[in-house]
C-alpha cells in the first residue's frame, strides 16, 4: 500500500472524504449497505486519486456509529437532524466520525475538510451551517485542543 508519489497522502484524504460523502449521501437516501456502495465507488469512481483504505474507513464506520455521531452533534443544529440536507448531513457524520473517533486528525483539519465539502456539494449557505455545528461539537468533544479561558 505504498502512497502515489504524485500525490501527497493529505490530498488523497481530501479525495477519500470526498468519495465518501457521495457513498454516504447515497446509503442516506437508498438505505443500500455500505459494503455494496464502497464496492460500487471502488469499481466506477475517481478512487485513484484517493486514500481508498480511508475512503473504506469512512464509509464503513460512519454507518456503523451514525446513531452514536448523531447524538453528539443533534445539540448544535437549530432544526431536527430528519430536516438538515442529506448532502450537509453526511458532511457532518464525516466530520463527527472524525472529531470523535480520529484524535490524530487535528480539528482544524476536520472543520476545513469539511467545510470544503459542504462549499462544494451542499446548499449555498450550506459550508456555514456545517462549520457551526462542527466547531461547537470540535469544542465539546476535543477540549485538549482548545486553551482554557481561566
Amino acid at each position: 500500500m505504498s502512497e502515489s508519489s504524485h500525490k501527497n497522502p493529505s490530498s488523497k484524504r481530501s479525495w477519500a472524504r470526498r468519495c465518501a460523502a457521495q457513498a454516504l449521501y447515497q446509503w442516506q437516501l437508498t438505505g443500500q449497505e455500505p459494503t455494496t456502495i464502497a464496492s460500487q465507488f471502488l469499481a466506477d469512481q475517481d478512487l485513484p486519486k484517493a486514500d481508498p483504505d480511508y475512503f473504506q474507513e469512512l464509509v464503513h464506520r460512519v454507518p456503523m456509529l451514525a446513531e452514536e455521531i448523531d447524538a453528539a452533534f443533534a445539540p448544535f443544529l437549530d432544526r431536527p437532524l430528519a430536516q438538515v440536507d442529506p448532502v450537509e448531513r453526511a458532511i457532518l457524520r464525516i466530520g463527527g466520525y472524525e472529531l470523535m473517533q480520529r484524535p490524530d486528525i487535528a480539528y482544524r483539519i476536520v472543520i476545513n475538510e469539511a467545510v470544503e465539502l459542504a462549499k462544494l456539494f451542499g446548499a449555498e449557505q450550506g459550508h456555514r451551517f456545517v462549520n457551526g455545528v462542527l466547531d461547537k461539537l470540535a469544542h465539546s468533544v476535543r477540549k485538549a485542543e482548545f486553551p482554557s479561558r481561566s
